[in-house]
């Protein structure tokens, strides 16, 4: 039975930005005195820290809301997930495909390793952003003449990151919605384009940087596509909160970084391909409601992140109380109208997050336009495609 978002988001907000903060200081204080000694040491030291934040969304998604997660892949390509460098390309198809991401990674047993790049505003989320920064996450402007230097060295900072990491690139520059695809259906048109149907038009330059920098040390692309079944209604971070399941279908398919071309213009022309690939796929998703053309794995719900959520809820108990005990902080009207402000900044950081993973609220993201070959006709299933390991 879904529960009224009110009376969820408070008591979350609490134990979300308390548990953050506590977490964001013991970052700062790694970044600060521990960095300039040894960079992997800080690193290894925050992957743990910050997995201790990030498994409280994925309780919210796996225990508190029930959401399904189902994973398509070959067995293959499942073992060598969380024990090799991986770029990670999806299509962003829902408000929480970042948080469907984080729960792959933690069932590879790579969470606190996964990075992303993401827009700039992102890393001034409070507590969220915050942790995103320490944890090398790149932020961009989407604006290439400034963010080619931003790309490229953050791309080659993470040449001697000491675990196996996943770097998730969402080449289409914005979340889907279906004014989206309208806008880039008559892009494609007046540029001499396939017109898409289910994907937006990939932004190829992020993709050509991230391959060329990257070709080195990191053996694997995996092509991962989201897709919502018919049947489910699409997950959001409100329908989260309220306890409302949803289920998300999850397609990857690796690639070795090895297949890619040299030339910038055809590993372009790669990640176009790509794409006619996911809207191929998603053709057969629309008709079928599931990805059958690979086998379902079980990746379970492991209890981690239940048992870091009760973890938290206890120490932030037994803070309050001894907080309370020690004080007379509810017993005088200032202390009451410093507990009543802190509530309400509380609420009002939950009502900014939720509304930042909304896909209405994105903004849609450039496209330069690629050489026309198609002459504006639909994406065709049976052109070139990249090869599949």
């Amino acid at each position: 039975m879904a529960i009224p978002a009110a009376l969820v988001i408070l008591p979350v907000g609490i134990l979300f930005f308390v548990s953050g903060l506590v977490v964001n200081l013991i970052q700062a204080t790694c970044f600060v005195l521990i960095r300039p000694l040894t960079k992997n040491g800080c690193r290894r030291i925050n992957r743990l820290v910050a997995e201790l934040l990030w498994l409280e969304l994925i309780w919210l998604v796996d225990w508190w809301a029930g959401v399904k997660i189902k994973v398509y892949a070959d067995r293959e390509t499942l073992k060598l997930m969380g024990k090799e460098h991986a770029l990670v390309v999806c299509n962003h198809r829902s408000d929480i495909d970042w948080l469907v991401g984080w729960i792959l990674a933690q069932r590879s047993g790579c969470l606190g390793s996964t990075l992303a790049v993401m827009k700039k505003s992102s890393k001034f989320l409070p507590v969220l952003g915050w942790s995103m920064w320490f944890s090398e996450y790149l932020f961009l402007e989407r604006s290439w003449a400034k963010d080619e230097i931003t790309l490229k060295s953050g791309l080659l900072r993470l040449k001697d990151f000491p675990l196996p990491f996943w770097l998730a690139l969402f080449v289409e520059g914005t979340r889907f919605t279906e004014a989206k695809l309208l806008a880039a259906k008559e892009y494609a048109v007046a540029n001499g384009l396939p017109v898409p149907r289910n994907v937006l038009i990939p932004r190829t330059k992020g993709f050509v940087s991230a391959v060329g920098h990257m070709r080195s040390f990191v053996p694997a692309i995996y092509d991962v596509t989201v897709a919502i079944p018919k049947s489910s209604p699409p997950p959001t971070m409100l329908r989260i909160l309220k306890g409302q399941p949803s289920v998300v279908n999850v397609h990857i398919k690796r690639h070795s970084m090895k297949e890619l071309p040299e030339t910038e213009d055809a590993i372009a022309q790669w990640c176009r391909d790509m794409f006619v690939a996911k809207d191929a796929l998603m053709d057969k998703h629309v008709a079928e409601d599931a990805f059958n053309n690979e086998e379902l794995q079980d990746l379970g719900r492991p209890i981690k992140s239940l048992l870091v959520t009760i973890s938290w809820t206890c120490l932030l108990i037994l803070g309050s109380l001894k907080l309370l005990q020690g004080s007379a902080l509810l017993s005088s009207w200032k202390g009451r109208t410093f507990s009543a402000s802190c509530l309400a900044i509380v609420t009002v950081l939950m009502q900014i997050l939720i509304r930042f993973s909304q896909s209405e609220r994105s903004t849609p993201a450039k496209v330069t336009p690629a050489k026309p070959k198609t002459g504006g006709e639909p994406l065709n299933p049976r052109r070139q495609q990249p090869k599949q390991n």
